[in-house]
């Protein structure tokens, strides 16, 4: 496992870290164990989100208190408030939950425009206060449209950028690697398994690994999963010519418009679940589980027929995708499915 130096920030970490957002979906005790085990095996970048619920507390648990030397990890953290008020309280919050003096990395989290000094919202200049204050060392942005994406590796104002980046990427989305690398910017690269619909973990480590200045934070909760990234660190991928035929194998099947259940639309205004309903399915032949054809998931599934066309989750989904035919899609398949007319052996 190569170390990776993240742009201008000077930070310096295995290329392989560890995306803190699914261990809010586990107890306080076997989020501790994970988090602690992923530091003994040799994660050092962790990545979590005022937004995770209490995915900030359990990194505070695992590694406050004098576990370990502060200095030995980098956690970043995310606001996503519009306002300065609510910077300065995010900011407060993060730093009490995670038990720490500063954060290695803040980053402005799902942002839909780039946040300027001078711009009239003061939001950039609490960014550089903070830096001043030394409650951040750096200052990031999250981004889920490319256009931002790149006008925020253009803009000289970010010293890293988080970005949706996965074997499955076009080549504009590539491009923006090659532009933070110029720029001297580290690239976070989240949702490297394209929110589930990428199985094959080593041909998602091998992508990443391809470049420099850029580290994948791989979503974990489960020790099963961790244990599979961790095997990575003396073992690392390469895109060899299985791997790089596999992967474009892959890009064919995926070609086109698909959900990435990142769940920005919701909530739906009739209680459609639609980030799992728009990828359903995909889901059945990527990741298949008796469990997405229950009774519950039927009546999730049918709950399409009531859709409104609001027009709602257009507004936001980060991909811009037209969700409403695609639910009506997905639900047609599923029905296939169910009938039997259709086989995802």
């Amino acid at each position: 496992m190569k170390n990776i130096t993240m742009g201008s920030t000077g930070i310096t970490v295995p290329q392989n870290g560890f995306g803190a957002l699914p261990i809010q979906r586990v107890s306080l005790d076997e989020a501790v164990k994970i988090l602690r085990r992923a530091y003994e095996g040799g994660m050092r970048f962790f990545d979590t989100a005022r937004a995770y619920s209490d995915s900030e507390e359990k990194l505070g648990a695992a590694f406050g208190d004098g576990w370990l030397n502060r200095e030995d990890i980098v956690i970043t953290t995310k606001t996503a408030a519009k306002t300065p008020e609510a910077f300065w309280k995010d900011l407060e919050t993060s730093l009490n939950n995670l038990k720490t003096d500063y954060i290695d990395v803040y980053q402005f989290h799902l942002m839909g425009q780039c946040w300027k000094p001078g711009d009239g919202t003061g939001m950039y200049e609490c960014m550089l206060e903070a830096k001043k204050q030394g409650k951040i060392r750096h200052i990031g942005g999250t981004a889920h449209k490319i256009g931002i994406a790149e006008e925020l590796a253009a803009s000289g104002l970010y010293e890293t950028i988080q970005y949706p980046m996965s074997y499955l990427a076009e080549d504009r989305e590539i491009e923006l690697i090659k532009t933070c690398n110029r720029n001297n910017i580290g690239f976070i690269c989240m949702k490297g398994l394209a929110g589930g619909l990428i199985t094959n973990s080593r041909a998602a480590m091998a992508f990443a690994a391809q470049f420099d200045g850029l580290v994948p934070i791989w979503g974990i909760q489960k020790m099963s999963e961790l244990e599979e990234w961790l095997s990575y660190m003396d073992d690392t991928p390469t895109m060899d010519e299985e791997i790089t035929a596999f992967i474009e194998k892959e890009r064919q099947e995926l070609k086109g418009e698909f959900c990435r259940g990142c769940g920005y639309c919701m909530p739906c205004t009739v209680g459609i679940q639609i980030n799992n309903c728009n990828r359903m399915s995909l889901m059945l032949r990527r990741a298949p589980s008796a469990g997405w054809l229950s009774e519950q998931w039927q009546k999730e599934m049918e709950k399409i027929e009531e859709c409104i066309n609001c027009g709602a989750c257009l507004k936001k989904c980060p991909y811009e995708l037209d969700i409403p035919n695609l639910l009506k899609k997905n639900l047609e398949d599923y029905r296939n499915v169910l009938a039997g007319k259709v086989s995802v052996k």
